[in-house]
């Protein structure tokens, strides 16, 4: 028996969508992390994360430097996120996290990214530092899953 992400039952379901709508509604004021800036994102205000509403990608591959299982034999599907709202003093990806190097990408962006490293053969999508942009990356996952894509998702929050 193959075994499916939950995710795609919740989108057969519909439930999908209105999940991702709870997520959004989390934008304004901005209480996705534990630090509540209250910030309205949606209106382009930052909170200590430094992330509006607009969805900031690092870099996107296969990466083999993660624990065995989930980088396996071909990789995990990292997708590196900008800014973070864990500011560790001590950040392994301090460009990246405190300074918020990358591109701003859209949700179909972000589909893309998905469908390319699962057909790269990475054995799952790894979002890395995802909490401040959980309703941009959730709005992605209709799109990709409209294009076949099946991966399980790992939410790697660096805690």
């Amino acid at each position: 028996m193959e075994l499916k992400p939950g995710y795609l039952a919740l989108f057969e379901r519909g439930e999908l969508r209105a999940r991702i709508t709870a997520l959004e509604r989390l934008l304004d004021p901005c209480v996705l992390c534990p630090r509540n800036c209250r910030v309205n994102r949606r209106r382009g205000e930052r909170g200590l994360c430094q992330a509006d509403d607009r969805l900031v990608v690092a870099a996107a591959f296969p990466h083999f430097g993660e624990e065995p299982p989930l980088s396996g034999q071909s990789g995990s599907g990292a997708i590196f996120l900008s800014w973070c709202n864990l500011l560790c003093q001590f950040c392994q990806s301090w460009e990246v996290n405190h300074r918020g190097e990358g591109v701003t990408v859209s949700p179909r962006d972000v589909a893309g990214m998905m469908l390319d490293l699962q057909s790269h053969g990475c054995h799952n999508i790894n979002f890395i530092t995802p909490t401040h942009y959980a309703p941009q990356l959730m709005a992605a996952l209709p799109l990709a899953i409209a294009q076949g894509f099946r991966l399980p998702l790992v939410y790697n929050c660096g805690g």
